[in-house]
């Protein structure tokens, strides 16, 4: 399953819409149930606007109704990391999975939500 998970963020990363930085990123995420949701990075004009594909993913599975979530996946050029919102996202709705790590040639290095996130605030903070 790792390997569809990560071929299927890899093959994101042509539907990326990055007009003003180039930087074309892939995502999947891979259910509970097996199944495997992708997204891309969305880039505004308005450059706050943007949305990582590593949240569309997310997003995307959560509007098709999952709620539980086995592992990420993460595909760039150059093997680059979430960045801190999507970290903040990953641990909200899937808590501890693996992340993998992925460059234009294929997995690179699978980390824990927990090792991209120490110490993560979240809704355990809030009671």
């Amino acid at each position: 399953m790792k390997q569809k998970l990560v071929q299927t963020a890899m093959a994101m990363r042509n539907h990326a819409h990055a007009p003003y930085s180039n930087y074309r990123v892939g995502a999947a995420v891979e259910t509970e149930s097996g199944e495997i949701i992708g997204g891309c990075n969305v880039e505004s004009s308005s450059y706050g606007l943007t949305c990582c594909a590593e949240r569309i993913a997310l997003f995307r599975a959560i509007a098709e109704g999952h709620t539980s979530f086995n592992a990420l996946a993460v595909a760039t050029e150059n093997g680059g990391s979430p960045c801190g919102a999507c970290r903040q996202v990953i641990w909200d709705l899937c808590k501890e999975i693996l992340v993998h790590i992925c460059d234009k040639n294929g997995l690179l290095k699978t980390l824990s939500s927990s090792e991209l996130l120490p110490d993560a605030f979240d809704d355990s903070h809030l009671k």
